[in-house]
């Protein structure tokens, strides 16, 4: 099957110039995935963070390729979004909608990776899998496997093409899937067939413990606060009804506390737990308020972007080794994480809302010949595009029942895109919630224990702190997007009462791996 003028009309759709001439080789895709990583800790997106942490690596992807600046999250959580990304379908329809009380993924059903098996792709996913049942549809994986899923920053232990358990003890796991992920294009792949390799990190997730080798990373500097820092959550009840403050709920675990020798077993467990349900705790009595909140934030912050760090060197190493094994002008790379994160704003870290920091995903794209380099797109899409647009490049045809769309052939098109979040109460005691989102504006629904609305312009309120479902000024507004959103709905399928929605939360389905 011949690959139509694939990027040309999507991913070069903002810029100009054109795409050199098809090669007749189907391309091999290097897929790469790190663990909450946000777009702000990516230097080429430029956030206050980009001079203070670069990622030169990462950045190479866009400045050889395309940088998308909005691209989003269908259920910013995890296990949810890789669902998404697998299928390229909503949760509702892949059946992955929560990691707490969800059950596990239902391998048995159609992904991405095994439509390119199928049509002849050799295919492997190393690293973190965080979806239960062992991984289908791939010749070779080696995922982590303890921590229920999680896999672990020191002696993770894998699960081997679904059955053997090994546990590695020399490295860092970042390095660790770093190396296998190398191995397996050096001696691992068939060399007569295209591959499609999954390399997937566990950092930056929590606890945010880096590589030894970039302890002293940041260490006599201090990380600037983001703006909305102090936000008050005036006129947003659900904003200040969650548990992922830095003052709050960053336990002591997170802050890499010592704790008192003589605390054992389940007192133990419970001190260094102390703020996941909200209590308060200080270590020291005399630090309090905003400057423990400051002092939070630093020990946060500088071991979340110690962790990047090591994901961007990793990174630069698979650069290096596709450049020197002359792979790198017939592989398409790219570059994500399963959500976007908080860095601090509003106050917070963790995911989950459809406010920006989390909702927003990092996604760059190269491909040599293909994609004119430093390259920006800024069309509305989504994590259900990228299966049929992997499949598109690859030349295979994208089945009827995706719900995503192509970046070449429709996503460039998208009036809105559209969110659904189920979980609670845990881990973070954020409310449910679905919405859409336009270029200029966001209508949000929290459902659960609350009902309450919320309207931004994100053109004259991009840090979405005036809540203006109430402001008559906006109420043509509210009317065209609540339109909107029952249109989208109601084209995905999910149209759920209110009561439906709240029983799927509620359900405690068991997991092979139960969720920590």
């Amino acid at each position: 099957m011949r690959r139509r003028n694939f990027i040309a009309s999507a991913v070069m759709a903002t810029v100009s110039g054109g795409i050199a001439a098809q090669s007749t080789a189907r391309p091999n895709i290097v897929f790469i995935m790190a663990d909450d990583h946000a777009a702000q800790a990516i230097s080429c997106y430029g956030s206050w963070l980009a001079q203070i942490a670069p990622t030169p690596n990462i950045d190479r992807i866009a400045k050889e390729g395309t940088r998308f600046n909005n691209v989003f999250c269908t259920n910013a959580i995890c296990g949810p979004s890789r669902a998404a990304i697998l299928t390229g379908k909503f949760s509702h329809i892949n059946g992955f909608y929560k990691n707490e009380g969800g059950g596990d993924f239902d391998g048995s059903q159609q992904t991405f990776p095994k439509l390119l098996q199928a049509a002849g792709y050799q295919t492997a996913v190393i690293g973190k899998w965080h979806l239960g049942t062992a991984p289908t549809g791939f010749d070779y994986s080696k995922v982590l496997f303890n921590g229920n899923g999680q896999g672990s920053y020191w002696n993770p232990e894998f699960q081997l093409n679904g059955k053997e358990i090994v546990k590695e003890t020399q490295f860092h796991s970042t390095r660790q899937i770093a190396n296998d992920a190398i191995q397996w294009l050096k001696t691992g792949r068939d060399k007569t067939k295209p591959f499609m390799l999954m390399y997937q990190f566990k950092a930056p997730h929590r606890i945010w413990d880096p590589d030894p080798a970039y302890q002293n990373l940041f260490a006599n500097i201090e990380i600037p606060e983001p703006e909305t820092f102090n936000d008050s959550y005036v006129g947003r009840k659900a904003a200040a009804d969650q548990w992922q403050s830095i003052e709050h709920n960053l336990n002591p675990l997170d802050l890499k506390q010592t704790p008192p020798p003589e605390l054992k077993g389940e007192a133990l467990q419970q001190w260094l737990h102390q703020g996941n349900n909200n209590e308060f705790w200080t270590p020291d009595p005399k630090l309090k308020g905003q400057a423990l909140k400051k002092w939070k934030y630093q020990r946060y912050i500088k071991d979340y972007l110690r962790c990047v760090r090591g994901v961007d060197d990793a990174v630069g190493r698979m650069l290096d080794y596709l450049d020197q094994s002359g792979l790198a002008d017939n592989t398409l790379v790219i570059y994500t994480s399963d959500q976007g994160f908080y860095l601090g704003e509003h106050g917070w870290f963790d995911k989950r809302f459809m406010y920006e920091e989390s909702f927003r995903m990092p996604f760059l794209m190269r491909w040599p010949g293909r994609i004119k380099s430093g390259t920006v797109n800024n069309d509305l899409q989504m994590n259900i595009d990228f299966a049929p647009t992997l499949l598109e490049a690859a030349g295979v045809p994208i089945p009827g029942d995706i719900q995503g769309k192509s970046f070449a052939t429709g996503a460039s098109k998208r009036n809105s895109v559209y969110y659904h979040y189920y979980e609670f109460p845990f881990w973070h005691h954020v409310q449910p919630h679905y919405g859409v989102r336009t270029e200029r504006y966001k209508l949000i629904h929290f459902y659960y224990s609350m009902d309450e609305w919320e309207l931004f312009d994100l053109k004259k309120d991009p840090n979405e702190l005036k809540n203006l479902i109430h402001d008559p000024e906006y109420a043509a507004v509210v009317k065209k997007m609540k339109a909107e959103l029952k249109a989208q709905r109601q084209a995905y399928g999910d149209t759920m009462s209110p009561k439906q929605m709240r029983a799927m939360t509620d359900a405690r389905i068991e997991r092979v791996y139960k969720e920590e």
